[in-house]
């Protein structure tokens, strides 16, 4: 039987989702508590996608196979039996063989928080960057929006087919001490989020000219000078297979 979950956690102690030999990664939390539910056999899950180290997640979609005699209700309430207190399943269903978290996936919202005030705190969940100009921030959120090569803005780890990307929604909110960038998108490229708020917060702060920051969208290149927000304040909102 496959299951579809929806998790949230505080990647702040997590290697990021992804599978490590010898760090934390929610992945390999996960299939350590399935492990433990199916007599010691590895139980493989798949996400709909690898968050970095540090980053956070409200949303995260995953599934996994497994033959078991629990219950629903029951193999949920196992699960979060067996989570650490910075992982936590928000829910369980059972899905068709030919549901897939990362592939039937149909857009990816983000949030990055900035925060403005001095409550120390919250630095382990935002980007305390001061002042910021949020009607600059949103002109260059604006240009982004539709379909563009974000090759500028990303991490050429691995060869892609392409790097073209449909941005849904690409705005920035002032929500009280915060000011947060929310994004939504067909798809997003490794380290994407985080290049394209440090450029824009670049912006903001006359580091980077406006014109500077379109011909980085114009002129896609590889290996290109931009900006790079830090992990904590980026967050995983939620997966759309609608």
């Amino acid at each position: 039987m496959r299951y579809k979950i929806i998790l949230q956690y505080d990647g702040s102690r997590f290697y990021g989702w992804q599978l490590q030999k010898k760090e934390r990664t929610v992945q390999g939390v996960l299939e350590d508590i399935l492990r433990k539910l199916n007599t010691g056999n590895r139980v493989a899950v798949t996400g709909a996608g690898r968050t970095d180290t540090g980053v956070h997640a409200w949303g995260q979609t995953a599934h996994f196979d497994l033959d078991t005699r629990l219950g629903d209700e029951e193999l949920f309430q196992a699960l979060n039996g067996n989570c650490p207190r910075d992982l936590r399943i928000r829910s369980l269903e059972r899905v068709p063989d030919s549901f897939h978290a990362r592939f039937s996936a149909r857009s990816r919202s983000y949030r990055y928080q900035c925060y403005r005030g001095e409550r120390l705190w919250l630095r382990n969940q935002s980007w305390i960057c001061g002042n910021l100009e949020v009607e600059i921030l949103n002109q260059a959120a604006e240009r982004i929006l539709g379909i563009h090569d974000f090759t500028s803005f990303s991490r050429q780890s691995t060869p892609k087919e392409h790097y073209r990307c449909d941005i849904l929604i690409s705005c920035w909110r002032e929500e009280g001490e915060f000011v947060n960038f929310h994004i939504t998108a067909n798809r997003f490229l490794h380290h994407m989020v985080r290049y394209l708020v440090g450029t824009m917060v670049a912006v903001s702060q006359e580091k980077l000219s406006m014109t500077a920051f379109q011909q980085l969208l114009n002129d896609p290149q590889s290996r290109v000078h931009v900006f790079k927000a830090p992990p904590q304040g980026l967050i995983l909102e939620a997966v759309d297979y609608a």
